[in-house]
């Protein structure tokens, strides 16, 4: 092991402190790598200190495309959609997507749940017949112990919803959990739930070491561990598009809409069938979530693990989305997991937080469900829509035409040129390194 390259105390160093550190022992002394990062400080120190309080260690930012979708017409309401994602034909396609239902009647939601869950896991030697005739009273109790705890969020309506004893012993010995259901309101409520589990723990055990039917060599409960869970089946949101065949009109290659209609009704089967287009073809769907979340100061990553371990719910991994034509009417909708937040959180403290917040008109979560996966649907029915027609690669590359220009070091001219030049012609590294390359003509 290299001692010189390790360290104590390094989260007490100033960031500058860090970075000398860093540049030492893992860029050799050169200094550009500093001079890099310094670049990408906020000019404002207030601003920075802010960004900092984010998390650990940290060094510098780390700058992402802040963009904006158009068009997006959800429940009769126009919205315009902040996005941050780097990948390049995201933004792009959503908005292409929102403008083509926008004069179809736009997407329409509805909120079938928002429950949220929570898992408190332990150990009891006493029995599951003493702790299954025991749990009613549990529950009141654990109910009062936490009232201080659940008196604001019962104010706005939220709070405790059920409390369930589940017995694992056939799996694992002595091993329980009690599992709540929880209501947050506006907010995504992790604090919340997780602060009432630690006291349900406190609690249960006190419970169970004054309680006279539990004998003495039982009175002792192991808690395991008190969290959330962030598979929230209960938490969920449908977003839907839907017209007549006829009105969906032609498409490029002269397909028209009963073609169209027919072939993206079979790529959503198909995803329904292997799990390994599925995993593409939900990717895609997240691309557009996780922008949004993302934009919003939500958790993308509690977001996406829900979204994949619901799209596996049946024991195979499958499409998210699905399609349906019937009586001459096309029909494509997503039902998702998602739990989220407008109150409390980075959506307050994260200065872009609070303006796509504004930009959406101040929402409330479950509006804020209704967006989100509206522009996972917009997405999904865009890259569909690319794939059984020109093929993802034409508007893909277009659009990343300039990330190559860049790789290659093409001069302002050369961008220029190739924007135009590339108008009516497939672009690939091979293309644009060949226009490149060209031999310049003097006119």
């Amino acid at each position: 092991m290299n001692s010189s390259k390790t360290i104590s105390g390094f989260s007490k160093l100033t960031k500058s402190e860090k970075l000398d550190w860093i540049e030492q022992h893992f860029f050799d002394g050169d200094v550009k790598m500093s001079e890099t990062l310094k670049q990408y400080w906020h000019y404002d120190n207030a601003m920075q200190d802010v960004l900092d309080g984010f998390s650990e260690n940290t060094i510098s930012n780390f700058p992402m495309p802040y963009g904006v979708a158009p068009n997006f017409m959800i429940n009769g309401k126009h919205y315009l959609v902040p996005m941050v994602i780097e990948e390049s034909s995201v933004v792009a396609a959503a908005s292409a997507a929102a403008k083509f239902w926008l004069s179809r009647g736009g997407f329409k939601t509805e909120v079938i749940g928002t429950k949220k869950i929570g898992q408190l896991h332990f150990k009891f030697t006493g029995g599951n017949l003493l702790l299954k005739k025991l749990f009613p009273q549990i529950e009141i109790y654990l109910r009062k112990g936490t009232e201080s705890l659940t008196k604001n969020m019962r104010n706005r309506g939220g709070g405790i919803e059920s409390l369930q004893l589940i017995d694992f012993t056939s799996e694992e010995e002595y091993y329980y959990q009690i599992r709540g259901e929880f209501e947050t309101c506006d907010s995504m409520g992790a604090n919340f739930i997780n602060s009432i589990l630690e006291k349900f723990g406190e609690l249960l055990k006190t419970f169970i070491l004054n309680h006279d039917e539990v004998a003495a060599e039982y009175k002792d409960v192991q808690i395991i561990m008190a969290i959330l869970s962030n598979y929230t089946p209960d938490c969920m949101i449908r977003a839907s598009v839907s017209c007549k065949i006829e009105e969906l009109g032609m498409f490029a290659g002269g397909i028209d809409a009963k073609e169209f209609a027919d072939k993206f009704a079979t790529a959503v089967k198909i995803a329904h069938i292997d799990p390994y287009r599925a995993t593409t073809h939900n990717k895609g769907i997240y691309n557009g979530v996780d922008s949004v979340v993302l934009a919003t100061g939500n958790d993308f990553r509690a977001i996406e693990s829900c979204g994949h371990a619901y799209a596996s719910k049946d024991g195979r991994y499958k499409s998210l989305s699905s399609c349906e034509i019937k009586d001459g009417k096309f029909k494509f909708w997503i039902d998702l997991p998602l739990a989220v937040g407008t109150v409390g959180g980075l959506t307050k403290l994260h200065p872009m937080a609070k303006i796509s917040l504004q930009m959406l008109g101040n929402p409330s979560a479950e509006e804020l469900m209704g967006i989100i996966t509206s522009v996972g649907l917009a997405q999904n029915f865009a890259a569909l829509r690319s794939l059984i027609t020109t093929g993802i690669q034409q508007g893909h590359m277009k659009m990343h035409l300039q990330n190559i220009l860049i790789h290659m070091d093409a001069t302002p001219e050369q961008k220029v040129n190739a924007d135009k030049y590339f108008e009516d012609k497939t672009v690939s590294f091979s293309a644009v390194r060949a226009f490149l390359e060209r031999p310049v003509v003097n006119s």
